[in-house]
């Protein structure tokens, strides 16, 4: 009987609703519905401080404070021993500004590292929603370019998708891979005017890959800025940040800057990336080598998660081995500037 009448009357209370609400019935106060106000959720001071400070307050930027004079004079002595070479060199670090530099904005010959900037060209397009990561690019006579990769060997036709294209173009240093994503992104002409966009003013594609002439050009500062407009956010989306990094994480050369910074560091010798992990640190670079000219930039992270970017390039004799010991010895004179802070005392 209790239920029923609980129905009966719920169910009149729902068809008087509409009269109460236009004044034409009143309600017996026992049935007038009393309305508490809401509570006030009081904002908790913990998310207020996150909800405050912007996602990628924390990543650094691109921004030179403070210069290393010792390590910028110690790049200088290092490039005075060989003076026919030439050398262009940059070190930052993202999170405090702390910087060395030897003529960071001379254009030299960038070889295969100026893949890098074209990988970043290439993830912008897909943030922009212009190509897709899985977008089949078809092998034409064009492209097609000597020197190192497979690309090349395979029939003229041959469609690749765009994330093999993009990740052969850094771990093996394709260069017919490298000349598909030119093509795709708009062509040379284009592809400088992003360049320029992106503030890389000495960066430039005015030939096809491999360019043994050595036509295209970088800088020390480009190669490192490129790098860093990705991990400080300026550039790419968070998506297309982890895209560049786990491309950029398949490189296979690593004898230059990874090299020379274990080196600097001391300790094990062995393979550089994985001794490298072995003390805290991880590098995520790309080489270039035309004989003529070598170069090295990437991302270095730090055993404290503080990073660094740094870029090397050397123009000098064809496969003179001064150039690439002159990339290791900057790059491990840089090491004692790139050590972790002490751990803080544990909070009890």
């Amino acid at each position: 009987m209790g239920v029923g009448l609980g129905v009966i009357t719920g169910s009149a209370l729902k068809l008087a609703g509409p009269a109460v609400q236009r004044g034409d019935l009143t309600l017996p106060g026992w049935l007038t519905p009393t309305i508490t106000p809401a509570k006030q959720e009081q904002p908790d001071p913990a998310a207020a401080v996150i909800t405050s400070t912007s996602s990628t307050d924390t990543l650094g930027h691109f921004e030179t404070k403070q210069e290393l004079s010792a390590l910028s004079k110690r790049w200088e002595v290092l490039a005075a021993q060989d003076p026919d070479l030439q050398v262009s060199a940059f070190m930052l670090a993202l999170d405090d500004g702390r910087y060395a530099q030897l003529n960071p904005d001379t254009a030299l010959p960038a070889a295969s590292a100026i893949k890098t900037p074209i990988l970043l060209v290439a993830l912008e397009e897909i943030d922009a929603g212009r190509l897709s990561w899985n977008e089949p690019l078809t092998l034409s006579k064009t492209v097609v370019g000597g020197g190192a990769g497979w690309m090349a060997s395979k029939p003229l036709g041959t469609r690749f998708p765009t994330h093999e294209v993009a990740t052969e173009m850094i771990r093996i240093s394709d260069n017919t891979a490298t000349n598909l994503l030119i093509e795709r992104v708009g062509g040379q002409e284009d592809l400088n005017a992003r360049f320029t966009s992106l503030g890389l003013s000495a960066t430039k594609v005015n030939n096809w890959l491999p360019d043994l002439k050595g036509t295209n050009t970088t800088s020390a500062r480009d190669l490192a800025r490129a790098i860093a407009l990705v991990d400080t956010g300026e550039a790419l989306s968070i998506r297309g940040r982890d895209l560049f990094r786990e491309v950029m994480g398949t490189s296979v050369t690593n004898r230059l800057l990874p090299g020379g910074l274990l080196k600097g560091l001391g300790g094990s010798q062995g393979k550089p990336d994985d001794s490298l992990m072995i003390k805290g640190y991880r590098v995520f670079n790309k080489t270039g080598d035309i004989g003529i000219a070598y170069a090295d930039a990437g991302l270095i992270e730090l055993p404290d998660g503080r990073r660094a970017v740094a870029a090397f390039v050397v123009k000098g004799p064809f496969n003179d081995p001064r150039s690439t010991e002159l990339i290791r010895n900057m790059a491990a004179a840089m090491a004692p500037m790139l050590k972790p802070k002490p751990a803080p005392p544990r909070q009890r």
